[in-house]
């Protein structure tokens, strides 16, 4: 296992020892971060439209933008689920208390986006949808919503 990113917080690395790490290490961390952040969130949250995820780096803390179709149950009831997800985060990643921050944001036109596409034929393969009935009813939504 990878340490997380020297610039999003962590507390692997001592701050002397940030100095010191070349730009393609750096590079390469923050690629590992956000391929291992991805994938876990897209595990998770693979029933409420997972669409993607943006990483903001702030002095004060790092931001988690999670992107999905169902904003209201990445929430949960209450904000349990985000508060969870951003228990895992912080400590998965080795972030200080309070140094991260998860947020959902919705998809404007989940018929625009590949990935909720793609989740959404996984769903309805695995229901038992015929294949036919399914790709036409993944096909049709993006030219109902406008896209040409």
């Amino acid at each position: 296992q990878l340490a997380c990113p020297l610039d999003l917080g962590c507390h692997s690395v001592s701050f002397d020892m940030a100095a010191a790490i070349s730009k393609k290490r750096k590079f390469v961390t923050d690629g590992i971060f956000y391929a291992e952040l991805n994938e876990f969130l897209r595990r998770e949250l693979a029933e409420d439209g997972y669409a993607g995820v943006e990483v903001r780096v702030t002095p004060q803390r790092t931001e988690i933008v999670i992107r999905a179709t169902r904003t209201q149950s990445v929430l949960g009831e209450r904000g349990r689920r985000i508060k969870e997800l951003t228990a895992v985060v912080q400590k998965r990643f080795n972030f200080k208390e309070g140094a991260v921050e998860l947020y959902a944001e919705r998809v404007a036109s989940r018929g625009l986006s590949a990935m909720v596409q793609a989740e959404s034929l996984k769903f309805k393969l695995l229901s038992g949808l015929a294949v036919r009935k399914a790709c036409y009813g993944i096909l049709r939504l993006p030219r109902h919503t406008g896209s040409r």
